[in-house]
């Protein structure tokens, strides 16, 4: 099966397992897993951070990012097609027990003055405004990143009016890798930041948010409260140290692989690039004027050995390229593609 349906969808390499099997390892909780620390170390570092917190997955970094920016009943400003809006069970409300204030960026990417005119009115009948959210690169916008002009422009707003921000880093590197910056670069406009594992980078799991060290040790007691606290967590962590140190410079292949498929999309009668120019490994099309739905074309494709995901609704489809697809699978994806809409 070529799948295209997410950056999810990789699987750890021989030599990913191989670090993984010989991982040195402790009794995280305690702090004493030596494959963990180095991980949080290595990306802190990166980031330009005082200390990391090894975490599960990146729903929970953002969850426990914005609970420990804001308290209960405050509001955060982010874009509206933002992960934290559409695709985290409602999190920030649940747990965090914040209001979301939401803006419509350009393809995820939103202003200055969009952000000044969420602010809410200081008084006892508005939630304060704590925190702004970025998302970098922007899903839902195809793999757009942020400049670090429009993150001065939104941090500047922030400082003026006392706020922290947050970065969502799901696919940080593919930014970093696309745009020609470093990831401190990006981070230094941000509070907190966080950057996901088990996308582009390869491994199977997890994700290490990143902060300054009082921040992380408020997170680390939520991250024990939701029931993310790990023992012997090195043989997971390895996978990390592992993606940081030979998977990074790759995501330039997954990027030309993506424009791969947008222009073979764009030759195709009744389908429509959307969000674009492609710039990262996201590709999003419409499909309504071939007179088929994306479940039809998506079902008929996966039929054929290659699978794409109806997102976000009914005429779309998204196709993310990763390490496991490679130039002749993603021509073939194309190839299928145009038998099944033909």
């Amino acid at each position: 099966m070529i799948d295209l349906s997410s950056d999810t969808a990789t699987k750890p390499s021989e030599g990913m397992r191989q670090a993984m099997a010989r991982a040195e390892v402790g009794d995280e909780q305690r702090r004493e897993d030596p494959t963990v620390n180095r991980l949080q170390e290595m990306v802190a570092d990166l980031c330009g951070k005082e200390a990391g917190l090894f975490l599960p997955s990146g729903t929970m970094c953002n969850v426990i990012g914005v609970a420990v920016h804001c308290r209960r009943g405050d509001s955060i400003i982010l874009d509206r097609f933002a992960h934290i809006s559409t695709a985290e069970g409602g999190s920030a409300a649940f747990v965090a027990q914040v209001l979301l204030r939401q803006v419509y960026g350009e393809r995820g990417i939103f202003t200055a003055d969009m952000v000044r005119a969420e602010l809410s009115d200081e008084g006892t009948h508005t939630s304060p405004t704590r925190l702004i959210s970025v998302e970098n690169t922007t899903n839902r916008g195809g793999g757009k990143f942020w400049s670090l002009d429009a993150l001065a422009a939104v941090r500047a707003v922030a400082d003026e009016h006392k706020m922290a921000m947050h970065m969502d880093g799901a696919r940080l590197m593919n930014a970093v890798v696309a745009a020609g910056y470093k990831a401190c670069e990006a981070a230094e406009y941000v509070d907190s930041v966080w950057v996901d594992l088990s996308k582009g980078l390869g491994a199977p799991v997890g994700a290490v948010l990143c902060g300054p060290a009082d921040f992380i040790e408020e997170a680390r007691l939520l991250k024990h409260r939701l029931g993310g606290a790990m023992r012997q967590a090195g043989v997971i962590a390895a996978a990390g140290v592992y993606a940081f140190e030979h998977n990074v410079e790759r995501l330039a292949e997954d990027h030309t692989n993506a424009r791969i498929i947008e222009s073979g999309i764009a030759e195709i009668d009744g389908l429509d690039v959307v969000f674009g120019p492609v710039e990262t490994n996201i590709v999003f099309f419409d499909v309504s004027k071939s007179g088929k739905t994306a479940g039809y074309i998506c079902a008929e494709m996966e039929r054929q050995g290659v699978r794409m995901a109806q997102y976000p609704d009914a005429t779309k489809i998204r196709a993310v390229t990763h390490m496991d697809v490679s130039q002749a699978d993603c021509e073939k994806a194309v190839d299928v593609l145009r038998q099944v809409v033909a």
